[in-house]
């Protein structure tokens, strides 16, 4: 059975941008477009009732809602399949829910009326921190929503190193994604990784670091060389680590070749990370939940990245 590509929407302009995007994704991989719009009002169904008049409204403009989205799906896809779902949830867990039978999940960056700021401060976070496929936030330049940039950007951190048997590794899901984005959008993909000098005693990430610092305590005029040392260290694991994460899967057989950048950056992975959202249609990140004292959190950068990025944004689980 295909999954689909699920969309949310409230009427807003940006769940509308939010819907074309999702439209295109479904489009290009051939699969449906399901639309879900969650009614607010009936989260307090039970506590607090509405009145007789008021209930069938809310319900009615729930599916005005889905009908125009339905409409302009279908206008700018037309041999795409198309499905509603009007949902009596609150919008994560609807989402959520919808996930757990799909391909991504596509969202806009903030909602209407009294979920108007709540993207990134509840329903977008809790989303990308929660989903077990990938959640897409739309967001950014219009060249970037419109596809004019024609690059695809994944970041690619230390812990997405491939794993598995064999001389020729599988990639990691982000870059597995990132890689069929560009394959199937015809364009090129860039790859970022970030490193910092954690300090004037970081000689880069070698095995013989003991017997270098020792060496340095020695003669303190070495200081300077082992610093450019230590950053052509780090530069050349930097470059070794894009070419093992992306070298197994470029050359997939019987698809056509991606062609691919490689950018190692020194500085922080956030500002690297939004520097690449303003040279790309979509920037791809993986995140590896962790448990927080609030609930399941996604980490610091990829949070940066979902309230700044200059495009869309596709979070996607690490196995």
């Amino acid at each position: 059975m295909e999954l689909p590509v699920v969309v949310g929407v409230d009427g807003s302009d940006t769940a509308s941008g939010a819907l074309d995007w999702a439209a295109g994704m479904a489009a290009l991989r051939g699969i449906p477009l399901r639309i879900v719009h969650v009614s607010p009002r009936d989260r307090y169904e039970g506590c607090l009732p509405p009145s007789a008049a008021d209930r069938p409204a809310e319900r009615l403009r729930g599916e005005t809602v889905l009908a125009m989205a339905a409409e302009r799906a279908g206008r700018g896809a037309p041999e795409l399949k198309v499905m509603t779902d009007l949902v009596t949830d609150d919008p994560v867990s609807a989402l959520l829910r919808a996930g757990q039978r799909a391909e991504a999940v596509v969202v806009g960056w903030r909602g209407r009326g009294e979920f108007a700021s709540l993207l990134l401060g509840s329903v977008g976070r809790g989303i990308a921190a929660r989903a077990h496929c990938p959640v897409v936030v739309v967001r950014g330049r219009a060249e970037s929503l419109a596809g004019r940039t024609r690059r695809v950007a994944v970041g690619v951190a230390e812990r997405e190193r491939p794993g598995g048997l064999g001389s020729v590794p599988p990639p990691s899901p982000a870059v597995a994604f990132a890689l069929r984005e560009a394959r199937l959008r015809g364009c090129g993909l860039e790859a970022v990784h970030a490193w910092r000098c954690a300090g004037p005693d970081d000689h880069g990430p070698r095995a013989t670091y003991a017997g270098e610092r020792a060496d340095r305590a020695r003669d303190p005029a070495s200081d300077g060389h082992q610093g450019r040392a230590g950053r052509a260290d780090h530069t050349r694991h930097a470059a070794a680590l894009l070419t093992e994460a992306l070298g197994g899967a470029v050359g997939t057989p019987g698809t056509p070749p991606v062609p691919v950048t490689h950018r190692t950056v020194e500085g922080p992975a956030r500002k690297a990370l939004l520097d690449a959202s303003a040279r790309a249609d979509l920037l791809v990140v993986g995140a590896r939940r962790r448990q927080g004292p609030f609930g399941m959190q996604i980490g610091p950068v990829n949070h940066a990245v979902l309230h700044h990025a200059r495009c869309p944004v596709a979070v996607v689980p690490q196995i």
